[in-house]
């Protein structure tokens, strides 16, 4: 197409959960292009979730070709987008053939809970057989210390390597090519990239975020532990190669963009946090969809939490970088919530209502929800816990309850981050939030009174697209970005940030938060409480 304009861009390949999107920014992050689309999801029995991986990659393609049709639409060549990245659902799972390169069975989507009895068999085994770490064998108690500080997670239906050994023991081809080193497994990131792109040879590599995400990485060595392999049966013929979170892996050889660089991986909150610039100790992001995933920068050091929150990798500059860590907190429900005042309470037609409904009442008129409609997650983990409307009066009316809904969110957040503020000894600097809950300025101001801290919303809110960007750019230096140095990404998506600072009375404040304790406290353990 001739009379086109050529710029310097980076493309971002973003795979979420139930949809991939291609995005093109400019060096201010500002988006020139982008393509959507959705694609099909399976749940063949209650608690499974299933995608298809060729459908998946399918997804990948259209909207790179789709994406770069629209650059070209807005006046731009396509060969303006100088190098890409790629984010994922994390802990989702795909198996294929070494040989054929094909699935051999469906993907496993990260939240599929078809696992519990895989978990079951493995917390028994770490009771009664243990966990063979350098030759002396851990039961037990310091069997769940011992995988703790290897891989900073707890064994749960969330991660990976569990949703691997089901595959192996459920799938009979699965099982066949993992004995005869036939099996290639991977993440989303992984598969993507062996499907799409090249180095002169078939790639087959996962970055660190992804990896620490699997129960099989070594936190501390970066490199997947001989003792985690060999007590979930794993071979280690069947791993990707860990690599760094940003550097030049390889060259499109499908789509449009054919022959273009890609050099940037993160797992989707990970890439969040650093599309927020959260790259310092003491940073933090809170991206607000359906429930909410806090991550809080520790610096180089592994930071393992006693107060109920995960270690995990924020990234890794380079293959010779110095690895920065992150503690993890999530909230069960946080959007989720509003659209039950919508969709089946009735208390509000629109989840913007929300917003103009809490904003007509002071305060909640003493009322507390503990929003655990499927229990509780960090810092409190008691799956047992149940949702708490307390503290109604006759006075109560729906803007008490709207505005209660929108604490319940803050209060959690800010359970999740005096944890964090305990385990890292840093102090948070403020909290930056995306995430579509975050579009109500109520919610926010809510979130910086309660928490107590400011909340920083930028107008570009597609962090974790960003981040994979960011991280691609700075492997090739474009624009001078420098991961490393974030003073290079000053220029970065700044236009339209919004602060909010709290304003409530610190005693105010503490009397809430006593509150809301006293609420948790009548909530937890109520599922064992109750009577048969």
């Amino acid at each position: 197409m001739s009379g086109l304009k050529h710029g310097e861009f980076v493309g971002s390949l973003d795979c979420g959960t139930t949809s991939t999107r291609f995005l093109v920014f400019d060096k201010y992050a500002d988006i020139v292009a982008e393509h959507q689309i959705e694609y099909p999801q399976y749940y063949p029995e209650p608690g499974w979730h299933e995608q298809n991986p060729d459908e998946l990659v399918e997804s990948c393609e259209v909207c790179i070709n789709e994406a770069s049709k629209a650059l070209e639409d807005a006046g731009w060549a396509k060969e303006s987008v100088k190098v890409i990245g790629i984010t994922n659902q994390r802990e989702s799972t795909v198996a294929w053939s070494r040989k054929t390169g094909k699935p051999l069975c469906p993907l496993i989507v990260w939240d599929d809970a078809r696992t519990k009895n895989t978990v079951a068999h493995f917390e028994r085994k770490l009771q009664l057989e243990g966990i063979n770490v350098h030759g002396r064998i851990k039961k037990g108690e310091d069997a769940i210390e011992a995988l703790r500080q290897m891989s900073g997670l707890p064994i749960s239906t969330y991660f990976s390597a569990i949703k691997l050994r089901w595959m192996i023991d459920h799938h009979e081809n699965v099982r066949k090519a993992h004995d005869e080193d036939d099996l290639m497994f991977g993440t989303v990131e992984s598969w993507i990239l062996y499907r799409l792109a090249s180095n002169g040879d078939k790639l087959h590599i996962t970055d660190v975020t992804n990896a620490s995400r699997t129960l099989l990485m070594n936190l501390n060595t970066l490199e997947w532990d001989p003792a985690l392999l060999d007590f979930f049966g794993i071979k280690s013929s069947v791993l990707p190669k860990i690599v760094s979170s940003s550097e030049v892996y390889g060259e499109l050889q499908s789509t449009v963009l054919k022959g273009v660089k890609v050099a940037g991986l993160a797992g989707d909150q990970q890439a969040a946090l650093i599309g927020n610039k959260c790259l310092r100790q003491g940073e933090a992001k809170c991206t607000y969809g359906t429930g909410a995933f806090l991550l809080f920068c520790t610096g180089n050091d592994v930071v393992l939490s006693k107060h109920g929150l995960l270690s995990t990798v924020a990234y890794k500059d380079g293959a010779t970088g110095k690895p920065v860590y992150a503690l993890e907190g999530s909230i069960a429900v946080a959007g989720s919530a509003i659209k039950w005042l919508r969709d089946t309470m009735s208390l509000v037609s629109t989840a913007g209502e929300v917003n103009t409904l809490a904003e007509s009442v002071p305060d909640t008129g003493g009322v507390y929800f503990v929003t655990a409609f499927s229990g509780l997650l960090a810092p409190y983990w008691d799956p047992g816990a149940a949702g708490l409307l307390i503290g109604l009066t006759a006075y109560t009316t729906p803007a008490h309850i709207a505005l209660a809904t929108l604490e319940a969110n803050a209060f959690q957040t800010r359970a999740i981050l005096e944890s964090m503020k305990l385990d890292s000894k840093a102090d948070l600097k403020h909290l930056m939030v995306d995430g579509g809950m975050t579009n109500g300025d109520k919610v926010m101001k809510v979130l910086a009174d309660i928490g107590g801290f400011t909340v920083i919303r930028p107008e570009m809110r597609e962090s974790t697209a960003l981040g994979s960007a960011l991280l691609a750019g700075s492997a090739i230096r474009l624009h001078g970005w420098d991961i490393s140095k974030p003073e290079t990404l000053t220029e970065v998506n700044t236009k339209g940030n919004v602060e909010f600072v709290p304003n409530m009375p610190e005693d105010a404040r503490e009397k809430r938060w006593q509150g809301w304790q006293r609420a948790i406290e009548r909530s937890v353990g109520w599922e064992e409480g109750v009577d048969e």
